[in-house]
């Protein structure tokens, strides 16, 4: 096997100090341009490869960001990680992507990992089971910002991208409301995650804001599952108050639900409509779709996550009284009943 080109050949090659020829290759503004470029062509002309390693430990840094998504497979996270992968990519970053598949205990593995992988920063959206946040305020510790993105923990002084769920809520009951519906339910996410709950409070303040007297009965939280899904459909149509329509967290929810309602024999967007979150490509290969969904945009939230983390990383802010980026985007209610 061929030994690789070292700076001692090359400096060989043009009767020059091995110093004068490490300076050009990092372009050090006491070495000409017009030597830069001779030493540069004579190294490519060679073969050389410069050392990464011993780039990183000069710099202190590995070009290397982690990124822990629940599921590749949602298109939300895949629209999400492309838009991240794009501007590392131009940035010279590498991305180690891996997935939680919404486990709490593989999310803590998974973070132990990345950081024996030396990553100069992690974002993260997190899992829907994870109830403890410790595996991520110990990257503190390490010098490792942490930007989270879409699923936020409920937890103080953190760096976050986000939608603005909340006034999506409130569009998408609005949206009901003007339809006639009254009596609107809720198939919520697990408590443990902010967007649940901001979809409950745009759910309350757009029921109170027409005088209708907010039922917290009609709020059912599951698990996001097909099963958990199908559970809290059954709930809502056994209600004394059964809805007529129905708010669900995402367009998957939202799926699992209009494909029970159709099974036990209810006609969907007559005796029953829905209006759901994330505006998925899936509502395009659905028979009955929901009426409209509240988007998320994936793409922006994750270049501006991207983004946030580079700057913490350019900037390497140890202070403690630091300000916290907070950004929040505004969500937008697309209909589909004239698609």
């Amino acid at each position: 096997m061929k030994k690789p080109v070292t700076i001692k050949e090359i400096a060989k090659k043009l009767d020059l100090s091995f110093s004068t020829v490490s300076r050009a290759l990092h372009e050090h503004p006491s070495i000409s341009v017009a030597t830069q470029q001779r030493v540069k062509e004579t190294a490519d002309e060679l073969g050389y490869q410069r050392n990464q390693k011993a780039i990183f430990f000069q710099q202190g840094k590995t070009f290397t960001i982690g990124v822990i998504l629940p599921e590749i497979a949602e298109n939300f996270f895949a629209t999400a990680i492309s838009a991240i992968e794009d501007i590392a990519y131009k940035k010279n970053y590498t991305v180690l992507l891996v997935q939680s598949h919404d486990d709490e205990e593989r999310e803590k593995l998974l973070v132990e990992k990345l950081k024996s992988h030396r990553i100069d920063g992690l974002l993260v959206s997190v899992a829907k089971k994870t109830s403890n946040f410790d595996h991520f305020e110990q990257l503190k510790k390490y010098g490792v910002p942490v930007v989270y993105f879409d699923r936020v923990p409920p937890i103080k002084n953190i760096h976050y991208v986000a939608c603005n769920i909340e006034t999506g809520s409130i569009e998408a009951v609005n949206f009901l409301l003007k339809r006639g519906h009254r009596n609107i339910g809720l198939i919520n996410g697990p408590t443990s995650l902010i967007a649940s709950g901001q979809r409950k409070e745009g759910y309350i303040k757009a029921l109170q804001k027409n005088r209708l007297k907010f039922d917290p009965s009609l709020v059912i939280n599951c698990d996001l599952t097909k099963e958990g899904t199908i559970a809290a459909m059954d709930t809502l149509l056994n209600h004394k108050r059964r809805p007529t329509a129905i708010v669900s967290f995402n367009d998957y929810v939202s799926a699992f639900a209009i494909k029970h309602a159709h099974q036990i024999g209810l006609k969907v967007n007559e005796e029953i409509e829905f209006v759901s979150f994330a505006n998925s490509p899936i509502t395009e290969y659905m028979a009955f779709p929901p009426l409209a969904s509240v988007e998320q945009f994936p793409a922006v939230q994750g270049q501006k996550a991207i983004d946030t983390l580079l700057d913490l990383i350019k900037n390497d802010d140890d202070d403690e009284d630091q300000a916290f980026y907070k950004i929040v985007i505004d969500s937008e209610l697309i209909e589909h009943i004239n698609k």
